[in-house]
């Protein structure tokens, strides 16, 4: 009797221990197989006010994607002061006192985040789509910060929490919030890596480091890792324009191209892996753009920006002046974007609320990929048509064999253009800065002319 009863003790825990484990089982296979299932509609964005109308997440939610990606100003959580050219706090002009943009609060940080995740639209895209993300400047903490920022650990937190984050993730342990996932079945595996732009980034001007030791060497073993179809790189800011070489001394816009020995470091590393079918996908700027290099890997290299989910350059002005925006991104002189007849304006950039949107045929022969930066109805505002066929590695040998001063689309870099060239959205600005300071000097003169000639004839009469 003992013996039996010892028995069923056992058969007991054993039984147990089975339904115990049944639950974890079942939930690993149901993540295996929800990364198995195909993959062919992502959609991803950037640059979300939590305090705007955010009506874009219909025309999201309408695109159907599997895969929805936040590429970084997820919220806007650092406090902006508004610009002050005089008064006690002056945030712009040579007497500058505060900074324009301060951290807030970990509670405003919070409250912050909350107000974006019960967003109805959001919540309605949450319901039914795998949510990735990173992070960018005001989302980390604060406009333009490095690895210099106070707060980041706090922050890194507070993302973590709002992608629903596991609290067992390596990303919640590791300095930094990059990481990468795997999704489809073999032969069409698409792989997703999400880069930290801020964490370890040294400060601008410096030609430093953007990723930082540790990140560079996770990023090398994960483009030297097993093949997939796909291998889309997103990044918080734009790794193929650099808009600033063309933009400064008026303005300057953060980008890989500020850093170019590690752009150059990047571009290198997805070379030596001979790794297939790699794009980017970016944020950060306000406006939609597409980009492509052909001089890096032997196939050519895009980069489709979608910014933003509410912040837009043409929001900024009157929407009567929103052709001035238009004509001077048609008269950048960049040598990296797509220009052609499926863009919904000259200049092949769109300045009002947008996402991005990249669709897989994997029946079709080749394999083909549609990359779009779509408006807030869902329409088509820029888009490009490529294959599996097209992004295959080859030999970049050739390709590296320009002369000094010859030009080659989607191979020049900015900073090569000739001097006037690359300046000229500057000499425009001053040579126009200079006729509205002479216009109001010539206005002033004849007004002071005019009183000086009234006060005289009022001492005749």
């Amino acid at each position: 009797m003992g013996r039996s009863v010892l028995e069923l003790w056992l058969l007991w825990s054993v039984v147990m221990r089975v339904m115990i484990a049944l639950p974890i089982a079942y939930s690993a296979s149901s993540t295996s197989s929800q990364e198995a299932l195909l993959v062919s509609r992502i959609a991803f964005g950037s640059c979300a006010n939590q305090s705007a109308p955010q009506p874009i997440w219909n025309a999201i939610i309408d695109f159907d994607p599997q895969i929805f990606i936040w590429l970084g100003d997820n919220i806007y959580g650092d406090v902006r002061h508004p610009f002050k050219l005089f008064g006690k706090e002056r945030t712009i002009g040579p007497w500058k006192n505060v900074p324009r943009f301060i951290p807030s609060s970990e509670q405003e940080m919070q409250s912050r985040y909350k107000k974006t995740k019960t967003n109805p639209g959001y919540s309605r895209l949450l319901e039914k789509t795998k949510v990735i993300g990173t992070w960018d400047d005001h989302d980390y903490g604060l406009n333009d910060a490095g690895k210099e920022f106070n707060g980041k650990i706090t922050s890194q937190r507070l993302l973590l929490d709002f992608l629903d984050e596991p609290q067992d993730s390596p990303r919640r342990k590791q300095a930094g919030v990059y990481t990468s996932y795997t999704f489809g079945p073999v032969g069409r595996q698409i792989k997703v890596i999400l880069l930290d732009t801020r964490y370890h980034r040294d400060p601008l001007f410096s030609d430093g480091s953007i990723l930082g030791s540790s990140q560079w060497t996770w990023l090398e073993s994960e483009l030297k890792g097993p093949a997939s179809a796909l291998t889309i790189i997103g990044s918080s800011i734009q790794v193929i324009s650099n808009l600033s070489a063309i933009t400064g001394p008026i303005f300057y816009l953060e980008c890989w191209g500020r850093f170019p020995k590690e752009r150059e470091r990047l571009f290198k590393l997805i070379a030596d892996s001979k790794r297939d079918g790699v794009f980017f996908i970016s944020g950060d700027v306000h406006f939609g753009e597409i980009t492509r290099y052909d001089c890096a890997t032997g196939y050519p290299l895009f980069d489709i920006t979608a910014s933003g989910i509410t912040q837009a350059v043409e929001k900024a002005v009157p929407p009567p002046l929103n052709f001035i925006v238009r004509f001077v991104a048609w008269l950048a002189p960049t040598t990296m974007r797509v220009m052609g007849q499926h863009c919904r304006h000259k200049s092949c950039t769109y300045g009002q609320p947008n996402f991005g949107a990249i669709e897989i045929d994997w029946d079709a022969t080749p394999v083909t990929v549609k990359m779009e930066v779509r408006d807030v109805n869902g329409f088509p505002v820029l888009s490009v048509n490529t294959s599996l066929l097209e992004l295959k590695a080859r030999s970049v040998g050739a390709l590296y064999s320009i002369k000094p001063g010859q030009y080659r689309k989607h191979c020049s870099l900015e900073v090569t253009l000739p001097w006037i060239v690359r300046h000229r959205l500057a000499i425009l600005f001053f040579c126009a800065l200079a006729m509205l300071l002479l216009t109001l000097a010539g206005l002033t003169f004849a007004a002071i002319s005019v009183i000086r000639r009234c006060l005289c004839k009022d001492k005749l009469d």
